[in-house]
């Protein structure tokens, strides 16, 4: 993979992505399949059992359980000089699943675009914007909302990282296609209950990928370094 290249034409789709979701009225027709506008429910209470343990709690503690197993396997591959051929890959993982989440929810943190549930449409209080429109007046000292891009999809959209591990085409289109159904089965969860748009998934999606992409560079360059100091001693 060229990750230059690949990381170039990620900026370019992401900024595409962004731009022609806050124009258009996609996300508002979408999301209307999910919203029942004379009782003013979501099609999904989020407080539902199973499906709230499901796809948010549960869901949440298995990848972290996950993440905790990467950690612990690398850490034992470096120590014992085990499992060579696995050793960057595992480090990719591992920074992924720190490094994903935690971007996307600084970045959430600082957009203030609100969930579904919070606009007018819905029932909220605030109108429909763009993430490069500011509020009016009336509306710019509610209260600060924090719901884009996607942060509970960001952990499922970083095993997308799995691809770097595997060797086998087989086994990394396999890798890929777990991650997207790990990231989109809790990106869907959080769009039928009214807390996020279909382009904050999307949109967390690629980002995620521009991560990893980026963590796959900064490591490929320390390792070409050390097999130059390696080769020069």
């Amino acid at each position: 993979m060229q990750i230059n290249k690949s990381i170039r034409n990620t900026v370019t789709m992401l900024a595409v992505v962004i731009v022609f979701f806050g124009l258009s009225s996609v996300d508002v027709y979408i999301q209307d399949q999910f919203y029942n506008f004379q009782t003013h429910k979501w099609i999904v209470d989020e407080s539902l059992q199973p499906w709230k343990f499901i796809f948010y709690d549960g869901i949440k503690r298995g990848l972290l359980i996950v993440g905790a197993i990467f950690i612990i396997v690398y850490i034992y591959a470096s120590l014992k000089n085990r499992l060579k051929s696995y050793q960057k890959g595992l480090l990719i993982v591992v920074l992924s699943s720190i490094l994903v989440p935690s971007v996307v929810g600084g970045l959430k943190q600082t957009t203030n675009m609100p969930c579904p549930h919070a606009e007018i449409r819905y029932n909220g209080e605030l109108p429909r914007t763009a993430v490069w429109e500011c509020y009016t007046p009336q509306y710019a000292e509610k209260k600060q909302r924090a719901c884009w891009p996607a942060g509970h999809a960001s952990a499922g959209f970083a095993l997308l990282s799995l691809y770097f591990l595997f060797h086998s085409r087989r086994n990394k289109i396999l890798a890929l296609s777990g991650a997207m159904v790990v990231g989109w089965s809790m990106g869907m969860y959080k769009m039928l209950v009214g807390d996020h748009f279909f382009s904050h998934t999307v949109i967390t999606m690629m980002l995620a990928w521009l991560i990893i992409l980026i963590i796959v560079k900064f490591i490929n360059k320390i390792s070409r370094y050390k097999q130059t100091e390696e080769a020069s001693v």
